[in-house]
């Protein structure tokens, strides 16, 4: 059967703290194995040392004997009777456990496989059956009735002894001998560890041990060793132990001001910082301890620029700064009494006051001999040229071409290029765009021209050009293509008026209109009439208030006019001095859209209200002469024709009205 899981602890080195030759692990276990032999309890053991960890090696190897004898007893009992009947004790389940695995492989039979595939029964239990079932083959379950105790370990029903695995039966045929796997070559230890033979079976053992600090575990992995919860530490009343891997540290509980240190006893005492660090004050300094501080003395002996005092501070010897330190950068250097000089590299130059190479600005020192076409920019050791937008740097490094943009198609549609740049342009009906100067943009020409229109009426932009338009009656595009031109229909004869009425022609159209002379009153010309001889008239003096003439006028202007605006001005044919001069409109003006002003020599018909839409005004306007004493009356007739806006606007005369006297 395979044996009880024994635990063996192995320390290498002393702990501090214990007697001068404590007992080995060995020594502890083997102790704790013969107290379990003599039946004493574990618990209870005498310790052989102060060591805790003895104490432990001898509980648990007292335990690992105690629980193999108990599980020997159960398979015996298995083997013997086939059945496990176990007083019930404390100490019983471990018996009963190893019988009733022991039974398990028994059952197993001869030739079938011990490994118990698939059973979690744990590890004891599964090495147990395992034990019992392969030596199942050598040996039946002895009978009830073979009861020979002449036999250590095992019985057969031929009445002979057998032993368990990792047991020899002797030459005595009775006594079983264990057996060393270590000797005979069949444990399985890995590269690093040593075989240990134990009673009936061995284990494997690291080689090397874990070290002070440390212990070794039964997984054969080492384990930190806690001084400080064992006791095991040496730190005073005045110090607090914190555990470290594998050692411990003791701290001062009380803390110590900077500059002191504490000592072994927990007292505070000065550090020496002259004598403790290396050099504390610069060279050419003194260190001065002080309690808890230090202070650095300048020496008495000075030295000069590229001299330093010596260690014994008593003479200035020269520094070679080319050995202490890079003194010129990157540069040659070569040392000289009490200085140095830089050997400077091709593109630097030595700056005596500096000490250092500086770089040699080719850009500047050169400027006369321009060693770059447009731009040099100094870089170190060296310098680059480059050119300006529009150029670029020729095959010599120093020259600079001209750029052919157009190459690349920059512009919208033509492109031109020039030294150093190009110009975009476009086709005619196109303009650059002000925003990148590249792309061409439509020219909308019914915008252009501020205060004014391409066309007279209306603009109709393209691309790239533009056509202009009239109203659909009344007008025609003129030669031009700009401008529209009114149809005289009066003159063209296709207007519509009957023989009695005369054609008018407006913008955009015609009137027909139709001039009578009143009763007393008889037609002198186109347009124009005169009062006749009051004489033959039967009432005379009714006849004499009538105006002695009656004149009709055709006007037109557009809507949406600006007011104030002039529209018709009337006075006498000739004007002399004490001439007083009264005007009125006595018709067609109800809503009061006109207004009559005097003037030096006459009057001025003025539109006042703006018309927004086409409409015919009939007005009567009455000019009242009184020239040395006597009243002469004048009527004019005016026909206002208001049209839609012109699509052209002309200057216009007002016509006149003049009284002839």
């Amino acid at each position: 059967m395979a044996p009880w899981i024994i635990l063996v602890f192995s320390l290498c080195g002393l702990l501090q703290g214990q007697e001068t030759q404590p007992p080995t692990v060995q020594e502890c276990c083997q102790d704790g194995r013969d107290a379990a032999h003599r039946g004493q309890d574990c618990s209870i053991l005498t310790a052989l040392s102060h060591s805790h960890t003895c104490r432990i090696v001898q509980e648990q190897c007292c335990t690992a004997a105690l629980a193999e004898r108990l599980c020997n007893s159960g398979v015996e009992l298995a083997r013997r009777q086939g059945a496990c009947d176990v007083s019930a004790s404390s100490e019983s389940h471990i018996s009963k456990m190893c019988c009733d695995c022991c039974l398990l492989g028994l059952s197993s039979g001869p030739g079938l496989k011990c490994n118990l595939q698939g059973l979690l029964v744990g590890t004891q239990c599964a090495q147990t059956a395992a034990a019992c079932c392969s030596q199942n083959t050598k040996a039946e379950v002895p009978t009830l009735n073979s009861k020979d105790s002449s036999c250590s370990q095992l019985h057969t029903d031929d009445g002979s002894c057998g032993c368990r695995d990792g047991f020899q039966l002797q030459s005595d045929g009775v006594t079983c001998e264990d057996i060393n796997e270590c000797l005979t070559g069949s444990p399985n230890c890995m590269s690093g560890q040593t075989c240990i033979n134990t009673e009936g079976s061995f284990r494997c053992q690291r080689q090397t041990g874990c070290g002070t600090g440390y212990e070794l575990k039964d997984n054969n992995s080492c384990e930190d060793l806690d001084e400080c919860a064992l006791g095991t530490h040496n730190c005073g009343p005045q110090f607090t132990c914190t555990n470290t891997a594998g050692s411990f540290r003791c701290r001062p509980k009380e803390k110590c001001s900077v500059g002191l240190i504490q000592d072994a006893a927990g007292t505070c005492i000065d550090i020496n910082e002259c004598v403790a660090n290396d050099s504390p004050c610069p060279s050419g300094h003194t260190c001065v301890n002080m309690v808890g501080s230090y202070v650095c003395r300048r020496n008495i002996v000075t030295c000069g620029r590229g001299y330093h005092l010596t260690e014994e501070g008593t003479r200035c010897e020269d520094i070679d700064e080319c050995r202490t330190g890079n003194a010129c950068v990157g540069h040659g250097c070569t040392n000289l009494v009490g200085t140095y000089r830089c050997e400077c590299r091709h593109g630097y130059t030595f700056n005596t006051i500096s000490r250092l190479c500086e770089d040699i600005n080719e850009c500047r020192e050169h400027y006369v001999e321009r060693l770059c076409a447009h731009k040099c920019e100094n870089t170190e050791g060296s310098y680059q040229c480059s050119c300006t937008t529009g150029f670029k740097l020729s095959q010599d490094g120093k020259s600079c071409e001209d750029i052919n943009e157009c190459e690349q198609n920059p512009c919208n549609q033509e492109c031109a290029n020039v030294y150093g740049s190009y110009q975009c342009y476009c086709r005619r009906g196109y303009q650059l765009s002000d925003i990148d100067g590249i792309t061409c943009d439509d020219i909308d020409e019914c915008a252009l021209l501020a205060g004014g229109h391409v066309c007279s009426y209306s603009c109709m932009n393209s691309p790239g050009s533009f056509s202009c338009t009239c109203p659909p009656t009344g007008y025609i595009l003129g030669p031009s293509g700009r401008m529209c031109q009114d149809i005289d229909e009066c003159a063209s004869a296709s207007h519509t008026c009957s023989v009695s009425e005369s054609c008018f022609n407006v913008q955009g159209g015609f009137r027909c209109l139709s001039f009578q002379c009143p009763q007393h009153f008889r037609q002198v010309s186109q347009g124009r009439c005169e009062r006749v001889t009051c004489e033959f008239a039967r009432d005379p003096a009714s006849c004499r208030s009538l105006p002695l003439r009656i004149s009709f006028y055709n006007i037109s202007f557009p809507t949406d006019t600006p007011v104030p605006a002039d529209i018709f001005r009337m006075g006498p044919a000739n004007s002399i001095q004490g001439d007083e001069m009264l005007f009125n409109v006595t018709s067609g003006d109800e809503e009061g859209f006109f207004v009559v002003q005097r003037q030096i020599h006459g009057g001025v018909i003025t539109l006042r209200r703006v018309l927004s839409e086409p409409r015919d005004f009939l007005l009567t306007v009455e000019m009242r002469l009184i020239r040395y004493g006597t009243a002469h009356l004048y009527m004019a007739k005016i026909a206002v024709f208001v049209t839609h806006e012109q699509p052209m606007r002309t200057s216009r005369k007002l016509p006149h009205l003049k009284s002839s006297l």
